[in-house]
């Protein structure tokens, strides 16, 4: 494991040492607050804090039961060297971690045990704590958070509040309180939708119309139902089967009465702000195409006493819609399915059924049971015929309206018009179902296939004809509105948050609702509405096939605290609690700024300190800075739903003045992940991989042979190892060198425990050139015994490790140390002394990846004080100088042999130096070369 053994010398640096005396830093830091980072003002506040100051923060982790694997640290031990390096240079840094502690996971434990998840997350919290705390992260323990606190979702509570008491003002393009929407209805200032003044509508119907207003409101929504749950599902906890992922369960697409949150009312900002956001691209163009944003118009076919609207970005291909197609669940398929087949239709639209009412019903519970994913993949394409039909408006023709479960609710307007030349799902379901094909656009020489979905002139158009696409748009938007079948419009993928959960484990809404249903909401004196005890856990559950069932919360069961007597400024009266809860996204959406002011009972955050953590920087930083965490690291996967769901409520509070960064994270960066090698038996199980034997090239479990495959590490696949092991075996340092060195931080890559010995040598041999192995005592010269050379070496390594801490360039920071230190191995390993003004620098730039080493070293060098705040190694560029340059020679492209020259040496000195170079000279054989080419201070390269 290490290099320790019995005849080991007494203070070689090994496991058992390492342990001990990272723990005693670990002890000492925690002491001494060592990592605690000043407020401007309040209980956190200290005097003459800096003015430059760095706030880091990592993706909030939910504490599983399962504990940490090496994976998990990755990138936590990344914003700790960030954040290290960032303070040793002066910098104020803020670096904490809480708990997203709200989750299914623990409640499914509490159905199972009968256990309060409670319990069970706060035993998970103690478990990741003492994990994160032995690899040495520097947090700042004062400013943890948990989301089941009751003091920690007061303010989410307080939030949602200021959300539903808001509207979304188009015309100030922000969020305003509804107080002020009500009084310009008062005012007149605004007509109600009726036209009747404000004072004629009674007390319901004013508040009828300021919650069709509102940014948090009710509605009828579309979710998954799982009956045989009990409870909705979130569309990632459906499988493509259309079953739930937990028990198999079937799943229904249903309407049920649920809280909306109107994201969509800032879809343009979420869009257009992303320019000024530094984020990888790759998340920004996740986050655009979720939401959508798509040019084009809207159209109205007329359908009996009905008109039918679709959203299409090509309106130029109206000619070529040759059938209507709506979603099962939308509004209008009751009113537009006739009651008997038309004499002659044909059989492949009716599905079999003797009605279309009954063709209709049958396909709709068929359609139910899948999830949307499936429904957008499935290739074999479905849908039975209304028995009505539509008119295209541009030709004045019929044509017939189908239900297909390929369209969804969920985009546009939950109706299509089917243009088959120009769309291959469209074109696929017109060949299954026999219906016409009109090409509109002219498709490019050699096409040979079906659809043609490029661009290229309007054909069989009528009055487009010979139009390019973007003519032929603009064209017939015009004709649309010129003639009432339409308007020029821009539509988003984007649909309002759906934010009710059928759970216990999960932040209550702070609203009741009054004999009338109406929403109440609670004033601030009332937060937080906490969680009441309940003796079941589980939501009331069906016959998994009764669609039709009703959900039954946990928290109904609560009846003394659902039923309740509240006096709300007119007098004492009965209401009733909400049963659903939170989403677990609810409690992460606004964390850091708790993180920021973690004590404030008054305030969600004190404006003096959010300002100075989180900011706009100053115009010399650029006019468009939109605030925000300076650093925000966390896998791809919360790429969409957990930053828009932040960035919304950033922009709420932002609008409404509680904040002054209209961002949560200005900078966002993806680690990779840890990959490991996993293991399979002869029925494709997994087996332990640590178990597992190498024999011959081949691979073995208890004597089976066993294939071996690759993947991310973890609980499934078998393949997890612990840090806790990897502290055991080598120390917290090696272990997160080894981390750190394995490669870039934003690229995955493969674990080899075989490989973390390498950087527990390393360790061992820096050890070495500062402490004397056999007495402990340190082993430094202060005499000025270092040479001009040694300088050179160190202050190359000094400007490199700045640079790449700097640019998070891990990785190849620990190879620029490796490097100095096997250059100062070699040159001082057997001397009897290193030269301080050498060891020290070294110790310092250590520190960020390595702390607790380093720190030992530190203090064993006679200072007193931790290095946490530095000081760390300055370059001095007289020493990045160089005396010569290295010039490599090519001869007819291959590199033949070097020649050093010196760093002022013109082009005809470098020309005449390689020219002179005997192997250069045996190679031209005494001829003269054709042309030599002298790249300054890079190459030469010689013609023959």
């Amino acid at each position: 494991m290490t290099e320790a053994t019995d005849a080991a010398p007494a203070h070689r640096y090994t496991a058992e040492l390492a342990g001990q005396l990272e723990q005693r830093w670990q002890d000492y830091w925690a002491d001494h607050g060592t990592y605690h980072a000043p407020n401007p003002v309040g209980p956190l506040a200290a005097d003459d804090i800096p003015s430059d100051k760095l706030f880091v923060q990592d993706m909030f982790p939910y504490p599983s039961g399962a504990g940490l694997h090496v994976g998990h640290p990755l990138g936590f031990i990344g914003t700790d060297v960030f954040a290290r390096y960032h303070r040793m240079i002066g910098r104020n840094v803020l670096h904490t971690m809480g708990f997203d502690a709200f989750g299914l996971p623990a409640e499914q434990f509490a159905v199972q045990t009968g256990e309060h998840p409670r319990k069970t997350t706060e035993a998970n919290m103690r478990t990741y704590l003492r994990q994160i705390r032995r690899l040495g992260l520097g947090h700042d323990e004062r400013r943890r958070i948990a989301t089941i606190d009751p003091e920690y979702y007061k303010w989410t509570q307080w939030i949602f509040l200021r959300i539903y008491n808001s509207w979304y003002d188009e015309k100030q393009d922000k969020a305003r309180p509804i107080v002020e929407l009500e009084a310009e209805y008062a005012q007149d200032k605004r007509r109600t939708p009726d036209g009747r003044g404000w004072c004629e509508l009674t007390r319901a119907e004013q508040l009828e119309i300021l919650d069709s207003h509102r940014l948090a409101y009710i509605s009828e929504a579309p979710v998954n139902w799982c009956p045989g749950l009990g409870t909705v599902l979130s569309n990632e906890e459906v499988t493509a089967e259309g079953r739930s992922e937990r028990g198999n369960f079937p799943v229904f697409r249903r309407n049920l009465r649920q809280w909306m949150m109107r994201i969509t009312a800032y879809a343009d900002r979420l869009v257009d702000d992303l320019d000024r956001l530094d984020w990888p691209e790759k998340v920004k163009t996740m986050q655009r195409n979720w939401i959508g944003r798509s040019h084009g118009a809207r159209v109205r076919f007329p359908a009996g006493s009905a008109a039918i609207e679709v959203f299409t970005t090509r309106p130029d291909t109206l000619f070529g819609a040759t059938y209507l197609v709506l979603a099962p669940e939308h509004p209008l398929v009751d009113e537009l399915t006739a009651k008997e087949w038309a004499d002659g239709v044909d059989e492949r639209w009716t599905g079999g059924a003797a009605t279309p009412a009954e063709a209709v019903a049958e396909y709709r519970r068929a359609a139910s049971r899948k999830s949307e994913l499936d429904r957008q993949e499935n290739k074999d394409k479905t849908g039975v015929f209304t028995g009505s039909h539509a008119v295209n408006p541009v030709t004045g023709e019929e044509i017939p309206i189908f239900v297909a479960d390929y369209v969804l609710m969920g985009y546009g307007t939950g109706a299509i018009m089917a243009v088959p030349g120009q769309d291959q799902r469209d074109w696929d379901f017109a060949e299954k179902f026999g219906l016409r094909i009109i090409r509109t656009v002219q498709p490019s020489e050699g096409f040979d296939g079906k659809a043609f979905t490029g661009d290229g002139p309007a054909v069989n158009s009528g009055f487009l004809d010979g139009m390019g696409v973007t003519e032929a748009k603009k064209t017939i938007i015009e004709w649309l509105e010129e003639h009432g079948h339409g308007n020029g419009t821009v539509q988003y993928k984007l649909r309002d948050w759906l934010f009710s959960r059928q759970r216990y484990w999960g932040e209550p809404f702070p609203v009741v609702y009054d004999e009338d249903g109406r929403v109440h909401p609670l004033p601030d004196s009332m937060l937080p509405v906490e969680l009441p005890e309940v003796d079941d856990y589980s939501p009331k559950t069906f016959d998994p096939e009764d669609a039709d069932s009703e959900p039954s919360p946990p928290l109904s069961r609560a009846t003394d605290w659902v039923e309740v007597t509240l006096d709300l400024g007119d007098g004492p009266k009965t209401y009733r609690r909400d049963t659903n809860t939170m989403p677990n996204w609810a409690g992460s959406c606004w964390y850091q700024m708790r993180y920021i002011d973690p004590v404030n009972d008054e305030k969600l955050v004190d404006p003096e300190n959010e300002r100075y953590w989180v900011g706009p920087r100053p115009a010399e930083h650029g006019a468009a800075d939109p605030g925000g965490v300076d650093l925000y690291i966390g896998g791809v996967e919360h790429a969409v739903l957990h930053l828009l769901y932040s960035r919304f409520w950033q922009k709420v509070l932002f609008d409404l003045g509680h904040v002054s960064a209209e961002e949560p994270y200005r900078r966002l960066y993806n680690q990779g992940y840890i990959q490991a090698f996993a293991y399979t038996d002869s029925r494709g199980v997994y087996v332990p991989a640590e178990k597992v034997e190498e024999s011959g090239g081949k691979f073995f479990y208890e004597g089976e042979e066993v294939t071996q495959e690759y993947g991310k590490m973890g609980k499934s696949l078998k393949n997890v190892v612990t840090p806790d092991e990897m502290s055991e075996n080598y120390g917290a340092d090696t272990f997160r060198f080894y981390e750190m060195a394995m490669g870039p931080l934003d690229v995955s890559r493969p674990w080899a425990t075989k490989d973390v010995v390498g950087a527990h040598r390393f360790l061992q041999r820096l050890w070495r050139l500062v402490v004397d192995e056999s007495t402990g005592e340190p082993r430094v010269s202060d005499s000025d015994s270092a040479t001009d050379e040694d300088r050179k070496q160190l202050h190359k390594a000094i400007a490199g490790v700045r640079e790449d801490y700097a640019e998070m360039r891990f990785n190849t920071a620990g190879a620029k140390l490796i490097e100095l230190n096997n250059y100062l191995t070699k040159t001082y390993g057997t001397a009897a002394a290193t030269p301080r003004e050498l060891a020290e620098p070294l110790v310092l730039m250590l520190a960020p990846l390595c702390p607790h080493v380093a720190e030992e070293l530190w203090q064993r060098l006679g200072h007193p004080d931790s290095l946490a705040h530095g000081p760390f190694p300055v370059v001095d560029e007289k020493y990045l100088v160089e005396d010569t340059v290295e010039y490599p020679i090519q001869v007819n492209g291959k590199v033949r042999s070097r020649v050093t020259v010196p760093a002022g040496a013109g082009q005809d000195d470098v020309r005449a130096a390689a020219l002179a170079d005997e192997k250069i000279v045996a190679l031209l054989e005494g001829a003269e070369p054709r042309k030599v080419i002298v790249v300054p201070g890079r190459l030469v390269n010689v013609v023959r």
